[in-house]
């Protein structure tokens, strides 16, 4: 499983998981397009996007991570579906999204939050967080 959606009775929370903390950024992300709810223009028209985050710790690199890939989608209104890292540290990280134009969004995001999120290995040894979006 890479990403869950959980039920909150105000916003909306995701818990993604991954082997690695890279694949856990990128199931994240891709929780979060989900929750957007987008309709998409065409599956073929890929477009391609650049990103470069740096924050002080690995939990603000993932809220500057899915805040900054969501304000990218709003301006440039497209959803993104991978992400391939060039770097990532648990302070940096730079890649090139992937994804598609859309016509509109189902659901608006105002922003990724803090509450509750910490990254941690689970009892499987996989990568572990649990994100609430602002809606």
């Amino acid at each position: 499983m890479k990403y869950k959606i959980l039920p909150h009775p105000a916003d909306v929370k995701v818990q993604a998981f991954g082997k690695t903390k890279e694949e856990l950024f990128v199931n994240a992300m891709t929780g979060m397009m989900e929750v957007l709810k987008p309709k998409i223009k065409s599956p073929k028209s890929k477009i391609k996007s650049k990103i470069a985050v740096e924050s002080i710790d690995l939990d603000s690199l993932l809220v500057d991570f899915l805040n900054e890939v969501l304000y990218l989608s709003q301006v440039n209104k497209e959803v993104y579906n991978d992400i391939k890292f060039r770097k990532f540290t648990d302070k940096r990280l730079e890649g090139e999204l992937t994804g598609n134009k859309i016509e509109l969004f189902g659901e608006d995001i105002k922003a990724v939050t803090y509450h509750g999120l910490e990254i941690k290995k689970n009892k499987q040894g996989l990568w572990e967080v649990t994100v609430l979006f602002d809606i």
